[in-house]
Order: structure tokens, then C-alpha cells, then sequence
């Protein structure tokens, strides 16, 4: 009791201005620059962007295992559309006449492929492979089923434009040139590129792309390669021209639909190792008469343009691949050099569009894909990152769990056009944070 009080009378004795500042009212009062939420709201943009980084790096290097379709339909009715989305559209068309024409006309086989497209399109499991290469998927679709095309609505066969655009630009005609001394040696090596490179380069580029490039590049090198494969196969249906083989073997004798292809020198590797790996399916090509442009040149070319850009020490050996596969279309008797140069432009044009606004730029220092946190796409528009399912879009940067580069979640939800920033903190939420405080 004794303490009590003195304790009492210890309290009374202290000065008025401390009593105030140590009553509890005033003790529970915290000053704003103490202020423990307050100092997190400041430095947040700080603080979000080192915890938006891990959910970044699994967001763009991470692969969807999603079956549900379900997930694709609602993402679809919340998507904002934009004017690239045509091309969507495009694709579908294609896809729907190359089936339709041909024969026999089997209206349920016709109906079970078009249901096996739509299936692979909206599974997400599928989708993040299959929607980057559509356009490949329709190329070949598109090129196989032109033979079926009525020969009655075809435009006529162009037999003397290529040998004269040949004399007048070069002054020459080099397939006649470089074809005219053959040896067993030189068809092996004509062989290699023309005939093996063409076929399984591609793939090989992807996969190397895939591992060691930024995400996002094997989608815009299949969107283009794509493309450009649709778009040459147009061009050639539309004006078709005759090859240098057929040169050779009728002259300049006017050409007709239903004539037969011809290996050229192909045939040789053929009687060389005795298997029919060209023959038969050069003299039943569906489009014989496709001399322009080169596809064997664009290919290439493509090729070289993409794997230059993501791996500069390669770009030597790229450009002798291109010399090469070039000599071997000539060479075999396949292609005008106006065919490889048709080819090289339209390849060209392309990579230069899409590197100018949609290719990933590389990072220095990063190896592999995986440690990318971000991507930064094209060289006029950076701050954006690529919407890889829905043509050559951009997305605005940001971390989901369980989202990933090729996942059709990304195309559904963002435009093609729509900003953001390519930091792991966007614009928007920064400034939020400012008005916080």
C-alpha cells in the first residue's frame, strides 16, 4: 500500500507537458513518417517489382498443362479485340476452302478434320503449340489441297516470263549454267541442303530458338515462316510459271494443267542410292508449275534472318547455308535465280516487319530461355511483350501464375494492340500507389 502510493504521488509529481505526451491517447498516435503502411505504400513499386519477378520468369518460360476448353470460352467473352485478330480469320478461311475442295468430297472425314483443328486450337494444352504454327499447318494444308483446284478457273501457264526476266537481269540464265556439268559428288551435295535441309532445318531452328533464345521467338519465326509459305503458294497459283526443267525437257512449247512434275536432278539421287524418295512425288506435285518465287530460297533465307538475330556468331555459317541451298535449286535444274530472288525479297520483308514491331529482343548475358524475367519486343515499340497466340500482338506486362508464353490464356485476355510496360511493375499500378500517399 505503501509503494501504491508513492507511485501515485510520483506520478503526480511529473510536469504537465509529459503527462500529456504519456497518455495513452497520444501513445497510440504514430507520426505519419513512422508510419508503417505508409512506408510500405511508398516503396511498394519497389517491393512489387522483387516479388513480381520469380511469378514473371515462370509466366514466360513455363508451359500450360490445362485440358479444360472451358477456360478458353471464357477468356474468349473477355478479350479485347483488336484489327490483327483478322488474320485469325484469315487462317480459318483458308483452312475451311483447302478442305473443302477436295475429293471426294466425304462430308464427315471433312467434318471430323475440322473438329480435330477446332479441338487443338481451344485445348490449351495443345493450343500453346499448335495457334503460333496455324499459319504452318495451313500452308500445308492449303499447298497439298491446290491440286484439286478446277484447272478451268486457274489462270494460264506463264512459260516465257522467267527465262526473259533471267536475260534481262542477269543477262544470263544460270540454272542452264550451273546444271550443264554434272557429277555423282555435286549431286550429293545439291542434295543435302535442297533435299534433307529444307525438310528438317526449320524444326532444328526452332528447337535451338526455343532453348536458347528470348521467349516468344519461336512463335513469331512460325507465325512468319508461315505466312511467307501461304503467301508464296498464292503467288504461285496465281501466276504460275514453268521451272528451268521444263525448259529443258518442251522448250518454250506452251504448258497445260495436268502435265506431269519432274524431279530434274533430283532423279539422279534417286538412281544413285536406288530408292524413289523425288521421283514420284515431284511428277505428282500438286503445283508443278510453282517456279516463283523459291520457297527452297525464302525458306532459307528466313532461316538465316532469324537465327542471325538471336545468335550473331552464327550469322558466317547462315549466310553459306543461303549461298548453298541457292547453288543446289539452280544447280538441280528446280529454280530461275529471279526465283531465288523473289523469294529472298518476300523473306526479307517479312523478318524486317516483324523484327521492326513483334520480335523478342535478346538480352545480353542470358543463355537460356528460362532466365528471362521480362521481354522486351521490337524496335519500335518497346515496354510491350509479345501476345504469341493471337498474331503478332502485344500484351501488357504481367505476372499470372500458371501462364506462360505459348498459353492460349495470354492471347484470349489481352488485344493485339493493347500497352503495358515491360518492367515487372507496371505504369498503372505504380501510380496508384503514388496517389496512396
Amino acid at each position: 500500500m505503501q509503494q501504491t502510493n508513492t507511485v501515485v504521488e510520483t506520478e503526480t509529481q511529473l510536469p504537465l507537458e509529459w503527462r500529456e505526451r504519456l497518455s495513452p491517447s497520444k501513445l497510440n498516435t504514430i507520426p505519419g513518417r513512422y508510419n508503417l503502411p505508409r512506408m510500405f505504400r511508398r516503396h511498394s513499386s519497389k517491393q512489387q517489382m522483387r516479388e513480381n519477378t520469380a511469378p514473371a520468369t515462370k509466366t514466360i518460360a513455363t508451359l500450360q498443362r490445362s485440358f479444360k476448353i472451358t477456360d478458353t470460352f471464357h477468356l474468349l467473352r473477355t478479350r479485347r479485340w483488336s484489327v490483327l485478330d483478322v488474320q485469325q480469320v484469315v487462317l480459318a478461311a483458308f483452312t475451311v476452302f483447302s478442305v473443302w475442295i477436295v475429293e471426294p468430297s466425304a462430308p464427315i472425314i471433312k467434318t471430323s478434320i475440322l473438329l480435330g483443328y477446332l479441338l487443338l486450337l481451344f485445348m490449351p494444352i495443345t493450343s500453346q503449340f499448335f495457334l503460333p504454327s496455324w499459319p504452318i499447318w495451313t500452308y500445308l494444308l492449303y499447298f497439298f489441297s491446290s491440286r484439286f483446284i478446277p484447272f478451268d478457273v486457274r489462270p494460264d501457264i506463264l512459260v516465257k516470263v522467267l527465262p526473259a526476266l533471267e536475260d534481262i537481269l542477269y543477262g544470263t540464265n544460270f540454272s542452264n549454267t550451273f546444271s550443264s556439268w554434272t557429277h555423282p559428288v555435286l549431286d550429293v551435295i545439291a542434295w543435302f541442303p535442297y533435299g534433307i535441309g529444307h525438310f528438317g532445318l526449320p524444326a532444328v531452328c526452332s528447337a535451338l530458338m526455343f532453348i536458347f533464345a528470348a521467349p516468344g521467338t519461336v512463335p513469331m519465326f512460325a507465325k512468319s515462316f508461315g505466312w511467307m509459305s501461304i503467301l508464296g503458294v498464292s503467288i504461285q497459283l496465281l501466276f504460275p510459271c514453268t521451272p528451268p526443267w521444263y525448259e529443258r525437257l518442251h522448250g518454250l512449247e506452251p504448258a497445260r494443267y495436268g502435265m506431269q512434275g519432274s524431279p530434274a536432278g533430283l532423279a539422279r539421287i534417286d538412281a544413285l542410292f536406288g530408292v524413289d524418295m523425288y521421283t514420284t512425288s515431284f511428277t505428282t506435285a500438286p503445283v508443278p508449275f510453282g517456279a516463283f518465287p523459291s520457297l527452297h530460297a525464302a525458306d532459307a533465307i528466313l532461316e538465316a534472318l532469324f537465327m542471325s538475330y538471336c545468335f550473331p556468331r552464327l550469322r558466317p555459317l547462315c549466310t553459306f547455308y543461303v549461298c548453298w541451298i541457292c547453288w543446289a535449286t539452280m544447280y538441280l535444274n528446280h529454280h530461275y535465280a529471279v526465283d531465288l530472288l523473289g523469294g529472298g525479297i518476300i523473306a526479307y520483308t517479312i523478318f524486317w516487319v516483324v523484327r521492326r514491331y513483334w520480335l523478342p529482343v535478346p538480352q545480353p548475358g542470358k543463355t537460356y530461355r528460362w532466365e528471362y524475367e521480362y521481354v522486351e519486343v521490337g524496335r519500335t515499340q518497346k515496354n510491350k511483350v509479345v501476345d504469341e497466340e493471337f498474331g503478332y500482338g502485344l500484351v501488357p506486362k504481367r505476372s499470372v501464375d500458371g501462364v506462360d508464353e505459348f498459353t492460349v490464356l495470354d492471347s484470349f485476355m489481352h488485344s493485339a494492340s493493347s500497352s503495358g510496360s515491360s518492367s515487372p511493375t507496371s505504369i498503372r499500378s505504380d501510380k496508384s500507389y503514388r496517389r496512396d500517399d
